[in-house]
């Protein structure tokens, strides 16, 4: 089947509406009609090449709700007009030991939403920014928002579960203290969801006008991280730190806030690398340093379920599909409070396609 969708010929041409063709659901697939997808830096960083291997045509997204149009013949967990989600994988090997453990994100042959090998044409995976989709139910998951929240819910499949992750694997909770650094559109997450997990929560920022943003989010306390006698009284104070940041920026100012066998860890990725941090700060007080990657299917589905029962979303602006290379400028100026979403109904009204 055709659908009409929103991508790129090539990286130096502006997104564009264009028509992709849809397989038809297999046995185990589920179509869905895409109501919302968010926008990610991860999108204008592969349309635009600057992360190595784009394919083209390039159709980006990977954070997806709407409703199931349709399942294949030995689907039981979905039915039509069940309300989903699809986040940044599609695919895997499904029987290594990451898939085996439910960390598909970690498996060598994940398979992205976009920009990952498929036999369907044109031989890679095309995104959200499309009016369907269709999807193995593996790699599907059910949304338990209300319909009203669908829009803010869409930024969770990739922000959200970015965040989450790092926080359930280093068990934060109720008497940790916990730093988020950078009020963006991972950090404002990483706020929400500790704040929910118990945790007294400390938020980095470089902005002093983004002070009383950072509270209302669920911050205790807002250090701003351009004044040293601000960080000095964190020193040794923490049990984790988030570090959201995707610019590059001296990371031993966070790794002296940590205490005694605390953990920072990265999952801003930042266009070039970060300088060394010295090593000193580690060896001291047995500090850890480390990164994370998305999660897993079962643990999407986990923090989504977890959301919906804190009332969690993403703080968004919504946009038509054809303000998405308005959209990609101002997300480059950080002129976005936090996320865009897509309104995938406006394709419809897309001009040519």
């Amino acid at each position: 089947m055709t659908v009409k969708a929103y991508g790129a010929y090539a990286s130096d041409r502006p997104l564009q509406p264009l028509e992709i063709a849809r397989r038809a659901p297999g046995a185990h697939d589920v179509q869905i009609g895409i109501a919302y997808c968010g926008v990610c830096h991860s999108d204008l960083h592969q349309v635009r090449s600057e992360w190595a291997g784009t394919l083209y045509p390039c159709v980006p997204g990977h954070e997806i709700v709407g409703r199931v149009v349709a399942v294949g013949a030995q689907v039981s967990a979905f039915q039509a007009g069940d309300l989903v989600g699809v986040g940044c994988i599609v695919d895997s090997c499904r029987h290594c030991q990451d898939c085996d453990e439910g960390l598909e994100n970690y498996c060598g042959h994940m398979v992205g939403t976009y920009n990952g090998p498929t036999e369907d044409a044109p031989g890679h995976t095309l995104g959200g920014y499309s009016q369907q989709i269709v999807v193995h139910e593996r790699y599907v998951l059910r949304v338990r928002h209300p319909q009203g929240q669908l829009a803010a819910v869409a930024p969770l499949l990739c922000a959200g579960i970015t965040t989450y992750s790092p926080l359930r694997h280093w068990k934060v909770g109720p008497g940790h203290r916990v730093g988020v650094v950078g009020i963006g559109g991972l950090g404002h997450l990483g706020i929400k969801l500790a704040h929910a997990m118990g945790a007294h929560v400390v938020a980095f920022t470089t902005s002093e006008s983004k002070r009383a943003a950072a509270l209302s989010l669920g911050a205790n306390e807002v250090v701003v991280s351009r004044h040293p006698q601000e960080m000095a009284a964190h020193a040794n104070s923490l049990d984790f730190i988030l570090n959201t940041v995707a610019a590059p920026h001296d990371l031993d100012a966070f790794l002296r806030l940590l205490r005694r066998d605390g953990a920072m860890t990265l999952v801003g990725a930042p266009a070039s690398p970060h300088p060394s941090p010295n090593v000193f700060n580690l060896i001291m007080k047995r500090r850890t340093l480390a990164g994370s990657l998305i999660g897993g299917i079962p643990e999407t589905q986990e923090m989504l379920d977890f959301c919906a029962e804190h009332g969690i979303v993403a703080d968004i602006e919504l946009i038509r599909a054809d303000e998405i290379n308005t959209a990609y400028e101002r997300m480059l100026k950080g002129d976005v409070q936090y996320r865009f979403v897509i309104d995938i109904a406006t394709l419809a009204e897309s001009a040519g396609a």
